[in-house]
């Protein structure tokens, strides 16, 4: 079986709230929403932000989904991009969870929520490449 991750979504409890972290934080512009969803094409899967109640109706798991139990990662070009991108992040409704700094493993991250708790990680790592389509490259 091919390695692929084809959506990612994330269940969100405002969508009009939701959508203005990532486009206004990120960004990023939807290629397609409606009053449950905002899909997002990103370099080679689709991001989803999905009304809470909505997905959870789709899933069959009315009331056992919570948002944040998991991380999502952004990497920059630069070290110095890490701030910046955390600061616009901030600026469009997200919640600081750990400020940027230097891990013992190496590299610059820090970490910020959505409006709904999912973190984002958003991190400069030197040995991992990232190509003109934004696509990344693991390296040690």
């Amino acid at each position: 079986m091919q390695q692929q991750v084809s959506v990612i979504t994330l269940g969100v409890t405002d969508l009009p709230r939701s959508r203005r972290f990532y486009t206004g934080g990120f960004s990023w512009g939807p290629v397609f929403e409606n009053e449950d969803i905002i899909f997002y094409q990103m370099n080679g899967f689709v991001l989803a932000t999905f009304r809470l109640s909505a997905l959870e109706e789709d899933m069959g798991r009315i009331g056992l989904c919570t948002p944040g139990a998991s991380a999502l990662g952004h990497n920059v070009a630069e070290k110095d991009d890490v701030e910046v991108v955390m600061g616009r992040l901030l600026g469009a409704g997200g919640r600081l969870l750990r400020a940027a700094d230097a891990p013992a493993h190496g590299g610059f991250r820090g970490y910020v929520a959505d409006p709904d708790g999912h973190a984002w990680e958003v991190a400069w790592n030197p040995a991992w490449a990232i190509d003109a389509r934004g696509l990344v490259t693991f390296g040690l």
